[in-house]
């Protein structure tokens, strides 16, 4: 069974990584969570409230399930993993400085294997320096971020360029779960 390597850490979006956790396994593929050690995590609900008479111009974030990490990035090795799926929620802002998660992202970009990227995900590639020349998308409020990482941000769906696809929040999570499967599925055909 392939394993796709799914990192992340406190205040990961829930909605951006189970959907994601429980389609892959239910694909066939493993799912290995990571994180910056092998612990529980803590998941968010991470939006802006709809309701227009509550003022909040800010995303909020609401306590949500816990996931499990069965590895610490110091111990992932790339060449286990037949792709990398990111999500978003504030986990990113933090844990992109982690050098072992940026080194082991970059190696499986250079190795062509997919790299999904939802939400702030994209603080991720972008620290892993693996979007420049690249077309990506993601949550408007990092427009900026993949800019700074040398992309060239559209909003779209969800955006493939090369082996790296993304996508803007968890409301576009079965176009890009459907376009991650196709190209893993064929990376292993």
């Amino acid at each position: 069974m392939a394993k796709i390597l799914m990192p992340l850490g406190d205040a990961t979006e829930a909605l951006d990584t189970f959907y994601p956790f429980f389609r892959l396994k239910e694909a066939g593929y493993e799912v290995v969570v990571s994180g910056p050690e092998a612990r529980l995590y803590h998941t968010v609900l991470h939006e802006i409230p709809p309701d227009s008479s509550i003022p909040w111009d800010i995303t909020q974030e609401r306590p949500a399930y816990f996931i499990k990490a069965d590895i610490a990035f110091r111990d992932m090795n790339s060449e286990d993993y037949a792709g990398v799926f990111i999500s978003g929620g504030r986990a990113p802002e933090y844990i992109r400085y982690d050098e072992d998660l940026c080194r082991v992202v970059r190696e499986i970009a250079e190795q062509g294997k997919p790299v999904a990227s939802v939400c702030h995900g994209i603080e991720i590639l972008t620290s892993a320096n693996i979007i420049q020349g690249k077309t990506v998308t993601t949550v408007a409020k990092c427009a900026m971020d993949a800019e700074q990482g040398g992309g060239n941000y559209v909003d779209q769906e969800v955006v493939v360029d090369g082996n790296i696809i993304s996508a803007r929040t968890w409301h576009d999570n079965a176009p890009l779960m459907r376009t991650f499967l196709e190209m893993l599925d064929a990376a292993s055909a």
